[in-house]
């Protein structure tokens, strides 16, 4: 449908509104928008209330900065929410706007007016989308010295049938479980995830369907894939059913869930903040409850940093341990498949399906902190680490491994860094040189640094990695790693463009840290803790090689057991009110 004037076309497709050229005076999209059968208020008539009203409309429709910021009240106390989140603050506010694009179009079809006073009011508008579906958007009005402002206001929208940001495809459920809920017969018992819903990781194969890699030209040559991936039918004959195939960053070469292509998943635990990955889009159906179980690939930390950015439970398996059949690699002598979880119980009864019966035990096994790696971290994380141990240490032995200097913290990173290259060179570099112009520049830069890696430089990395593995063997011993899963609480996505300074420094420091468990093919169990301002990090427990489930149990027993009597929700592991560790320095992991 169009509409136009003397002065400018305004052209209303798909849910899109273009505007042509204008000359002074001319009726805009937004004023079209905004003015177009406006409804009559239902209400009580406010003198100046309506007026502003109408006003904020037309700066949202036309993305009018200025004007939507002098609309809003100043100060602190301002709020505005959706189904992301809070913004606390005019200041959070402005800057949401400025980030976002506009917008989606709409037009007003109800509006309620009630006085809360003499200076506040209550408007309540009922909107229509002009891509379809109904919102309704409420908003508490003060009025001053200078008109009135918008205090409080809450948008909703009606959510896409499927989110895009975390889902390529989704079914209902995609491919159902092998084994029916019930059993498959009158003697046979249902399997232990029977009920649980998957989240697949675009790298692993689903019969009949296309390996994506978070990349929409290797998408286009994808074929359907034949058979599942020997995870995928593990899962699926262990009762689970495949709700559908999920986000990644490009070709899994990420650990920020900022796919340029796509979008970034939402982050439900730390709203307005990256979903971290490459495993991004599971993390994010998980988070949200789209699905229970994330079946993803963690290479250098790519289940481990979503699973600290929002407060999930995961296992990076022993490397070979779960096949790697039916899986786009990335650095094969690195790559593992493994799980995200809400809460351990079912990461325990999913790792019981994919990992082999033979499982090595920890017996009385002491924690170890590594002293070095607080170094790499934001003072945030440190301190929930910090009441984290405070708590295990009513349960368990704690003490210090030998520490770990910064060059020794490089060479790991760097010898992890030019091995993967290579291997990700080896794997993708022929189709990379066809189809460099459609990769992500951050993608993109990495494959192009991993062209440059020659023999000889691997040759020295792979003798680099067997010293490695040695020190951080030694390290080890017959106890625990305690490594932090991420440097930093998830990035703002305001601050995180994808291969931007800010990123890429964040991914340089908490790659220091999720080499460890990397090179050496160590199991790790990311632990959810909760930092003093409320927001998720987490901890992994590294053991020695095979003692996954074992891991799973400690990790969850150390909760259990000194879980505090108030406090977040179940499944994370700091309090902000924990007693601190006595005689440690700030930003320190004590022993």
């Amino acid at each position: 449908m169009s509409t136009t004037s003397a002065d400018a076309q305004i052209t209303i497709s798909s849910g899109a509104v273009s505007q042509g050229s204008e000359s002074p005076g001319s009726v805009s999209a937004a004023d079209v928008l905004a003015d177009r059968a406006r409804p009559v208020a239902n209400g009580p008539e406010i003198p100046g209330l309506l007026e502003a009203f109408w006003e904020y409309e037309r700066a949202l429709m036309a993305d009018d900065l200025p004007a939507l910021d002098a609309l809003f009240a100043p100060g602190p106390d301002t709020l505005r929410g959706d189904a992301a989140g809070l913004l606390r603050g005019h200041d959070a506010i402005s800057t949401f706007r400025g980030g976002r694009g506009g917008a989606p179009k709409r037009r007003i079809v109800e509006v309620e007016v009630r006085a809360l006073g003499e200076d506040h009011a209550a408007v309540v508008a009922i909107t229509e989308l002009l891509r379809g579906g109904r919102g309704q958007q409420t908003q508490v009005w003060r009025r001053g010295e200078d008109g009135w402002k918008v205090a409080v206001a809450h948008v909703a929208v009606a959510p896409p049938a499927m989110d895009r940001r975390i889902w390529r495809v989704l079914g209902a459920p995609l491919v159902p479980a092998s084994v029916p809920a019930g059993g498959g017969s009158a003697d046979e018992a249902p399997g232990p995830l029977a009920g649980e819903g998957i989240a697949v990781k675009d790298v692993i194969a689903v019969a009949g369907q296309r390996i994506g890699g978070g990349s929409p030209a290797l998408l286009a040559g994808a074929r359907p894939e034949p058979r599942h991936a020997d995870a995928v039918e593990l899962l699926l004959d262990a009762g689970a059913e495949i709700t559908g195939i999920a986000a990644t960053d490009e070709l899994a070469y990420s650990l920020a869930g900022t796919n340029t292509h796509y979008g970034t998943p939402p982050n439900p635990r730390a709203p307005h903040r990256i979903s971290g990955g490459s495993t991004s889009g599971p993390a994010s159906a998980v988070s949200l409850g789209h699905a229970s179980i994330g079946l993803g690939t963690d290479t250098g930390g790519s289940l481990r940093v979503p699973a600290a950015y929002q407060g999930l439970w995961a296992l990076r398996p022993t490397h070979g341990a779960v096949p790697c059949d039916g899986v786009l690699p990335l650095a094969p002598s690195f790559d593992t498949v493994g799980l995200l979880t809400r809460a351990p119980d079912l990461l325990a009864r999913a790792a019981a399906v994919l990992l082999p019966e033979e499982q090595e035990g920890l017996e009385d096994p002491a924690l170890r902190t590594l002293p070095g790696l607080e170094t790499l971290l934001e003072p945030e994380v440190a301190d929930a680490l910090d009441t984290a141990l405070a708590r295990w240490r009513t349960a368990i032995e704690i003490e210090e491994a030998d520490p770990l200097d910064a060059d020794e913290l490089t060479g790991f990173a760097e010898t992890f860094r030019l091995l993967q290259a290579r291997e990700a060179w080896a794997a993708h570099g022929e189709w990379v040189s066809a189809h460099r112009s459609e990769l992500a520049p951050d993608v993109g830069a990495r494959f192009d640094a991993a062209a440059q890696v020659t023999a000889d430089e691997a040759a020295d990395a792979q003798h680099a990695r067997t010293r490695a593995v040695g020190q951080i063997r030694r390290r080890l011993g017959e106890g625990v790693l305690v490594v932090p899963a991420a440097s930093s609480i998830a990035p703002l996505v305001r601050d995180a463009a994808a291969g931007g300074p800010a990123i890429e420094a964040q991914r340089a420091r908490t790659m220091r840290l999720t080499c460890l468990a990397g090179l050496v093919g160590l199991p790790a169990v990311a632990v959810p803790l909760v930092t003093a301002s409320g927001l998720p990090t987490a901890v992994t427990l590294v053991g020695p090689p095979g003692s996954d489930l074992a891991l799973i149990d400690l990790a969850t027993r150390l909760e259990e057991d000194t879980a505090p009597p108030v406090g977040p929700a179940p499944g994370t592991a700091a309090t902000t009110d924990a007693a601190p560790t006595i005689g440690a320095a700030p930003g320190r992991i004590p022993a």
